[in-house]
């Protein structure tokens, strides 16, 4: 949790790139993200130095060479810590001419991170404005990793507040959800073919954390979690580097963020690659067949990206893995052909394990439209017995435009610090969808489908021609209105005429 103190130093921050003329908040955060990268290089740098004296041996590793670049330029000049101390101009030079050049060059150093500066671009107008962030960002303490993760987060939460770009930003409380429905293990790979910011690899890897805090103690789990374990996909590359950064400053040192049109390139390496796939992929209606992975329409022949995308998520998956993907309304009961087939692959030759209805207004103010969490296992094999769904009505945040919290911090989200009530309960499921979830197999069978959540045996989905809507399900308890007898309506009507004209009559009376 960041203080108010940090997060008006990061307005600060924000407010000063507005005022100085940048007012795309993409931009913003794209600039502060190669200043707190090179911020990170002087760092990694600095440990290298202490180390080497530490141990007195020569270093190990020379992220900044010695002597000078080709325009003559000292590389000690190129650290953080020597140029933020430079007159505004200089350090404009430096910054332009120098370092970003320089920065282009850093994709030997073989991690992701360098990689995704090979397209960096400096767009910071005036020296006046880089000194001034500089200054701003120095300020802020970049030592605790917490801190670090959560003041990225904050900031990513700017571009969706500005109003623009937020289609790059899943709710933090329903990644949370989705992540925690699925528990990942240490042993996981995990895999989010349309990654954007990464939020949903970043809250992952906070879950291990949280959840086995041994895990970087064990040198194997510890290689496994820097370098196997995290793997997104975007083909945007501002988002690459900005998804780069948030797991870098989340502490995970190597993942493999990279360039890829996840539905139109051959994939046949990442072919039952992973264990885990968290995803809230983009639907942006179809695709043209010429640009579409041919293995992809093998499974299901469609433009349609949203089924695409799900046929994608059951190649990728290892035999065993498991998945938590959001969906539009329309995969779960379109009636074409296409739509129909995905649904029985998932209920007949894989595990479909559930089916959470979100409200309609989880993606406010950026889209209006109806979705559902599925969470299925890859068998090859069936396995499904029940599905299990659940009417999620509140989050916890309000369903207008303006998406505001209805409860105090420590209610919200699906781990609440605090147990909720039950007028509590109705203003966020969260916590609710989890317990609930645990008992899938256990008392939920039991459950009346007037309930919010139920299960649903195989054979009544096949009956339904593989509909997974929860409506197609839910039974509605409707409430027996007892009215009056249509003669005793009328006599009272009479009853209220007779006084009504007795009291006009009183009134003529005192009126003469």
């Amino acid at each position: 949790m960041i203080t108010g103190e940090l997060k008006n130093k990061i307005d600060r921050i924000w407010d000063t790139f507005w005022s100085g003329g940048i007012a795309n908040p993409l931009e913003v955060i794209e600039q502060i993200t190669y200043l707190l990268f090179l911020r990170r290089l002087d760092d990694l740098q600095t440990l290298e130095e202490n180390k080497s004296v530490r141990l007195k041996r020569p270093m190990e590793r020379r992220i900044f060479p010695e002597g000078q670049d080709d325009k003559g330029r000292s590389y000690e000049d190129l650290r953080w810590s020597h140029f933020k101390n430079f007159t505004p101009a200089e350090m404009f030079t430096i910054v332009s001419e120098h370092i970003f050049p320089f920065l282009r060059t850093l994709g030997g150093d073989d991690s992701t991170y360098a990689k995704h500066m090979e397209g960096a671009r400096f767009t910071i107008p005036t020296p006046t404005l880089l000194s001034r962030v500089v200054d701003l960002l120095d300020d802020v303490p970049m030592e605790d990793r917490d801190t670090k993760g959560d003041l990225y987060e904050y900031m990513l939460g700017k571009i969706a507040s500005a109003g623009q770009n937020g289609q790059f930003r899943t709710p933090r409380h329903i990644i949370r959800l989705m992540v925690e429905l699925t528990s990942p293990q240490p042993t996981d790979i995990i895999c989010d073919p349309a990654c954007g910011t990464a939020g949903f690899l970043v809250c992952a890897g906070e879950h291990l954390r949280e959840h086995y805090p041994n895990i970087l103690h064990d040198e194997k789990l510890k290689q496994h979690f820097h370098q196997d374990m995290f793997h997104g996909f975007d083909f945007d590359n501002t988002m690459l580097r900005i998804g780069s950064m948030n797991m870098l400053l989340h502490g995970v040192e190597n993942p493999d963020i990279r360039y890829r049109d996840s539905l139109a390139q051959d994939y046949s390496s990442d072919e039952e690659a992973y264990t885990l796939v968290l995803a809230n992929p983009p639907f942006a209606g179809s695709l043209d067949y010429e640009s579409t992975s041919k293995e992809l329409l093998k499974v299901v022949k469609t433009k349609k990206t949203e089924l695409l995308f799900v046929a994608l998520f059951m190649r990728l998956l290892k035999p065993g893995g498991r998945a938590a993907v959001i969906v539009p309304d329309g995969v779960l009961f379109g009636s074409s052909k296409a739509h129909k087939e995905l649904r029985r692959m998932l209920v007949e030759e894989q595990k479909l394990d559930a089916v959470v209805s979100l409200p309609g207004g989880v993606f406010k103010p950026y889209a209006g439209v109806s979705t559902a969490i599925l969470l299925f296992t890859k068998t090859n094999s069936g396995g499904t017995d029940n599905v299990w769904f659940y009417d999620m009505q509140a989050d916890g945040w309000s369903l207008d435009d303006k998406r505001s919290p209805l409860l105090s911090e420590d209610k919200l989200g699906p781990v609440p610090s605090t147990g909720l009530n039950e007028d509590e309960h109705a203003k966020n499921n969260l916590p609710d969808v989890l317990a609930r979830w645990q008992e899938r197999n256990k008392s939920e069978l039991k459950r009346a489908r007037t309930e919010q959540s139920f299960c649903v045996p195989k054979a009544d989905i096949e009956a339904q021609g593989y509909d997974l809507s929860l409506n197609r399900y839910k039974e509605v308890v409707y409430e027996e209105v007892v009215y009056r007898a249509p003669k005793e309506i009328l006599e009272s009507l009479a009853k209220l005429e007779v006084e009504i004209q007795q009291g006009m009559k009183e009134l003529e009376g005192m009126l003469g």
